[in-house]
């Protein structure tokens, strides 16, 4: 019975991997594929092979937290728990996927096992407490150091950046197949600086990938790794396997799993997600998106290093209206302010500069070549975005309490 409930919770953790793929795969390289640099193809291979860099690396520590730290006692992660857990957060997801909007993973997950806990009376409010204080100092942090970089070096940035997508759907970077061996190609006519341009492009989104691993893994394998059982030996492969790469046998063994799974997403209901983050919701320019990039991605590796399950579509959310608010100030000097002259504060300043262009010094725009937010973002898209993003993760918070605190039968 023990191996049938098994194999049942790493097909649900299979499920909820491969909408991981399907979330995290277009705020990685929604820019690079929006911009033909790259095809969805080649963003989902990449997606795999980094995310799972991420997950063998730096994810242990985000799995032993939600695995083992955010309850009492692994008693309550019950093989019958654990498909119920995995059930709502991937279903959860599903429902995000489906609608193409990448809600958060973490949040999801963080909810269904923390309702879990607070149904059996053993969730560690104080381990909760933490995760909860980072979910609102992150973004925080990240929306400050997106407006120094956006007051402040922004225009070095973007002067530095030229990048522009091929038309008629062919893309800057490509594999010719034609020889012997597989190459890359690039777009007729362009420059090495573009080319240089469009690998940066392509190296943040691996960075991304690298930290979704890091912080997403855990929200496909964290329950069933919890469990108090020996998943090599119930599945028949051996228990005296010894460490791989430092992580021990069971969870390297349910991270490759996971990944697997997360790459099939990437392949298949990531394209969704893909045309959402690279062409619907915003008409962030390059320059800004490999900013936030960096700085979202950064903060969620961080906290991934100290067990912190994080949110980047959030972090990278505050980055990007960090990064406007600090681009429009430019209109304004210290010296104005203490005038008492006031900003007109907009995320659409992103959309004032062309990329490869110097832009003005500080004090020398008006405020009235600063666009509006509703040039850089499209406003139906925004809205739905925002709404799903809060709704996946009340789905399977609220689902999972109410199954393990009125639904006796799995044994809690």
């Amino acid at each position: 019975m023990s191996e049938v409930l098994l194999l049942v919770g790493l097909l649900v953790a299979a499920f909820v991997g491969y909408n991981i793929g399907g979330a995290t795969t277009g705020p990685a390289f929604g820019p690079a594929v929006g911009a033909n640099v790259i095809t969805k193809l080649m963003a989902a291979a990449l997606m795999s092979v980094f995310f799972f860099l991420g997950a063998a690396t730096i994810g242990p520590n985000v799995v032993t937290t939600l695995g083992e730290d955010l309850v009492h006692t692994t008693d309550i992660f019950t093989l019958q728990a654990n498909v119920a857990v995995l059930f709502f957060i991937g279903g959860a997801l599903f429902i995000g996927n489906y609608a193409g909007v990448p809600a958060s993973t973490s949040m999801t997950a963080v909810g269904a096992i923390a309702a879990l806990g607070l149904a059996t009376g053993e969730l560690a409010w104080d381990v909760l407490g933490q995760i909860v204080v980072w979910w609102i100092v992150a973004p925080i942090v990240g929306f400050w150091v997106a407006g120094v970089v956006g007051r402040y070096y922004y225009p070095q940035i973007n002067e530095w950046v030229a990048i522009e997508g091929t038309s008629e759907g062919r893309q800057m970077i490509s594999v010719d197949r034609s020889g012997l061996a597989p190459r890359l190609q690039f777009g007729e006519g362009a420059t090495r600086r573009e080319i240089t341009g469009a690998f940066v492009v392509v190296g943040i989104g691996c960075l991304m990938a690298f930290s979704s691993g890091t912080s997403n893994i855990a929200n496909a394998i964290a329950p069933i790794y919890g469990a108090d059982i020996d998943v090599l030996e119930v599945l028949g492969l051996g228990s005296d396997v010894g460490e791989i790469a430092g992580v021990e046998p069971d969870m390297m063994f349910l991270i490759v799993i996971g990944s697997i799974a997360v790459t099939i997403g990437c392949f298949t209901i990531a394209r969704r997600t893909l045309d959402t983050l690279g062409n619907d919701i915003t008409n962030l320019p390059l320059t800004a998106a490999i900013v936030v990039a960096v700085i979202a991605s950064g903060i969620v590796i961080g906290l991934s290093w100290i067990g912190i399950p994080a949110s980047f579509v959030v972090i990278a959310t505050m980055s990007i209206i960090g990064l406007g608010w600090g681009r429009a100030t430019r209109t304004t000097t210290i010296s104005d302010v203490r005038k008492g002259e006031e900003t007109r504060v907009s995320v659409g300043a992103l959309t004032a500069d062309e990329e490869g262009e110097p832009s003005p010094e500080i004090g020398e725009e008006e405020p009235e070549d600063i666009p509006k937010a509703s040039d850089l973002f499209n406003p139906s898209t925004t809205a739905r975005v925002i709404l799903m993003q809060n709704v996946v993760p009340l789905i399977s918070t609220v689902g999972a309490f109410i199954t393990f605190r009125f639904i006796p039968i799995f044994g809690l």
